[in-house]
């Protein structure tokens, strides 16, 4: 049996540890999503060109240097990611998410011969389609409801569905229209990419 110090100490250490509790669930009462397209990035500023929709990618762009022979003319390589980041402060709390989608200059290669306008704007659109599954993402996250708990889960599992979308669409694209090669294809995603991107 404790004595009454103890019992008391005992005591205030419970009420200690359920008051902190109390005080974790009440500091997160209201919480502020943010989400915001971004151009600060740890990756190197002369190996990227963030999308801009009214920037159009032009060959200089593509400083890779060519694979093998293939009926491959060019290769666009583009991505988009994300970083997460919470504050608090009393009884609020702020979610900020800052998304961006970039062109990769030293991985983007274009063969001398190939050259021209038409395959220049069948390369935008895979850069067009990165953009369009960020923006996606970035949909998916404004109409949920994310909290401390489950942030991290949820922004995975968003960032997972958008970039298997993006990769769907990006094989699709190249299937249809064999790379660019059929041109009654190509003029229908054009078409497609123009009216998303209105």
């Amino acid at each position: 049996m404790l004595s009454f110090d103890k019992q008391l100490s005992k005591m205030k250490a419970y009420l200690l540890i359920l008051s902190s509790f109390l005080f974790l669930n009440f500091s997160f009462a209201q919480i502020k999503v943010n989400v915001a397209w971004t151009e600060q990035t740890k990756m190197p500023k002369n190996d990227v060109i963030y999308y801009r929709p009214f920037t159009k990618l032009v060959w200089t762009d593509f400083k890779g240097k060519p694979a093998p022979p293939s009926p491959v003319a060019a290769i666009t390589s583009s991505g988009f990611g994300y970083r997460a980041d919470m504050k608090s402060r009393g009884s609020k709390g702020t979610i900020n998410i800052a998304v961006y989608c970039f062109f990769n200059k030293q991985k983007s290669w274009v063969r001398i011969k190939q050259k021209n306008d038409y395959i220049l704007e069948h390369e935008q659109h895979h850069f067009d389609a990165t953009y369009l599954a960020a923006k996606g993402f970035i949909e998916k996250i404004q109409s949920s409801n994310i909290t401390p708990d489950n942030m991290n889960a949820i922004l995975g599992i968003y960032y997972k569905e958008a970039n298997d979308a993006m990769n769907k669409m990006q094989n699709d694209y190249d299937t249809q229209t064999s790379n660019g090669l059929i041109k009654s294809k190509q003029k229908e995603w054009n078409n497609f990419f123009n009216e998303k991107l209105k």
